[in-house]
């Protein structure tokens, strides 16, 4: 079976896009074995959004299936940018059914461009998904350190509707651990939280041994700590 009209057109216009002087330095940047084209991360989305229009796929089918076949397929960075971004359209941000695929990228991409990208995806499904949570929890044990730095992160950006259980829960299982990015990402987690509620991200740090590291991130903008 060949490659779909659809994908072939987003190839084609990251292509055209692309400034091939840039590439080696993105590549470089990322510490990425897979190379890059040469395009922007804001204009991969603008491709991947303006071919979804085109095409009519406003469906969750019809994006993730896009979706899945640029991530699989990828031979450049910029195709998996591009794929991420069709799970953000609006009608399927928030749809439940994108789940197995952002899985599926936070496992086989494993590196924290992905991820980090793939953690947008849930402040609207825990808004509208209950079962959500429980998910979260679930990757925040899981072997693979990548699914556990998109479930302690899952919640930036939620300001008031952040779910300090959760996040509690979800940092619990991770504060021994030695990795950076797990570090880091509890640090982060912590330090958005402190901007909505200083007090509770005060008390955690205080009763809770964090790394110096993610210590250091959480309590950067109070002056307890």
């Amino acid at each position: 079976m060949g490659e779909s009209p659809a994908a072939a057109e987003v190839r084609a216009r990251l292509r055209a896009v692309a400034v091939p002087e840039r590439a080696a330095g993105q590549q470089a940047y990322m510490k990425s074995a897979m190379p890059y084209l040469g395009v922007t991360v804001p204009d991969a989305r603008r491709v991947a959004r303006d071919v979804a229009r085109a095409d009519g796929l406003g469906d969750t089918a019809s994006a993730v299936s896009l979706a899945r076949e640029l991530w699989d397929g990828a031979g450049y960075r910029e195709e998996r940018y591009a794929a991420q971004a069709l799970l953000a359209l609006r009608g399927v941000d928030g749809d439940r059914g994108i789940l197995p695929t952002i899985e599926h990228m936070v496992r086989t991409g494993r590196w924290w461009d992905f991820t980090d990208e793939l953690a947008h995806r849930f402040p609207p499904l825990l808004k509208r998904w209950e079962g959500t949570a429980d998910l979260l929890r679930t990757w925040s044990t899981d072997e693979d350190m990548w699914m556990r730095r998109v479930a302690i992160i899952a919640q930036l950006g939620r300001k008031d509707a952040v779910d300090r259980d959760l996040l509690a829960d979800v940092i619990e299982p991770n504060l021994g651990d030695p990795e950076f990015f797990i570090r880091k990402a509890i640090g982060w987690a912590l330090r958005d939280v402190a901007r909505v509620d200083p007090a509770w991200v005060g008390a955690y740090a205080a009763s809770h041994e964090l790394s110096p590291l993610s210590r250091r991130e959480a309590l950067k903008h109070l002056r307890t700590g």
